[in-house]
């Protein structure tokens, strides 16, 4: 529950630096004359609508196992980053369909207005602001493992990120003259281009959680190489594993004599849950075959 209550504060954090930052943006958008800057207010508010889907996602993910889910609801915090992703990626795919418009547009000898100073501050205000929620929060995801919130903070750097591209097109239309207004769009394909990159990420590793892939080779060669270093029990195979919310599924065999008792084999086959359970977190799923040799 502790752990919900940091993830529930780390986004909120979030949360309120997206509203002051999407109202600014807005108003400096709309007042400065710079559609870049109305397009970072509605990444700023897509930060938000994430936020919100966070501190859903991951209450619904802390309940306890129930009669209709024997492993409890840690799904629900990877179904979260992959609507996180989903959410980045239509964000990516509106910056670029909008640049390459602009620069379209742009070759075929349109004028693109000048943006006014103070859609230049915003952009710069934005930068600083989420470049800093982002090293806070992926600090917080690491700390409580969790990929909802570390998924989140890929989001609020994509922000920053737009808002350095914004940044540079917006100061070079104002210092480089109205020739160079092109460089705005310019930056955001660039933007829009990283922000994909991510999103794909976050939806891979999201879908394949969901679809329930395996946990790495390098842990998977770790459980077995743990499980093995035990004494009077020989050749984990059969390995099974995958992931549940911020915890793991551990499924395995185990090969022991034949002539020891039940209780003897119950007691080693507890070692091996008591193991993996203090190296990956006490609510880990573990489940082992005892096999006679």
């Amino acid at each position: 529950m502790e752990r919900n209550k940091e993830i529930y504060r780390v986004t909120l954090v979030g949360g309120v630096v997206n509203v002051v930052l999407l109202l600014f943006k807005f108003v400096a958008g709309i007042v400065g004359h710079s559609a870049a800057m109305v397009a970072d207010a509605v990444h700023s508010l897509s930060d938000f609508v994430t936020d919100v889907i966070v501190l859903v996602f991951v209450h619904i993910s802390g309940k306890p196992q129930d009669k209709s889910h024997d492993y409890g609801h840690g799904k629900y915090e990877t179904l979260a980053m992959t609507l996180i992703g989903m959410a980045l990626l239509l964000v990516a795919v509106g910056i670029l369909y909008s640049g390459l418009t602009k620069i379209v547009a742009w070759a075929a000898g349109a004028q693109l207005q000048a943006p006014g100073t103070l859609a230049l501050w915003a952009a710069l205000l934005s930068v600083v602001l989420k470049e800093a929620v982002y090293r806070y929060s992926m600090v917080k995801a690491r700390q409580l493992n969790s990929q909802a919130v570390e998924a989140n903070a890929w989001h609020h750097r994509s922000d920053a990120l737009s808002s350095i591209g914004t940044a540079v097109g917006i100061g070079g239309a104002i210092f480089l003259g109205p020739r160079w207004t092109v460089l705005d769009p310019v930056a955001s394909i660039v933007v829009g281009a990283f922000i994909v990159k991510v999103a794909v990420g976050l939806l891979r590793n999201g879908i394949g959680d969901l679809m329930e892939q395996s946990l790495p080779d390098a842990v998977e060669q770790e459980i077995l190489q743990a499980v093995a270093a035990l004494p009077n029990l020989t050749k984990p195979h059969d390995l099974r594993t995958r992931r549940i919310g911020n915890h793991y599924a551990i499924e395995l065999h185990i090969l022991m004599d034949g002539n020891i008792t039940l209780r003897e084999a119950h007691d080693k086959a507890t070692e091996v849950e008591n193991l993996l359970k203090a190296r990956y977190g006490e609510e880990t799923h573990v489940a082992v075959h005892v096999e006679p040799k």
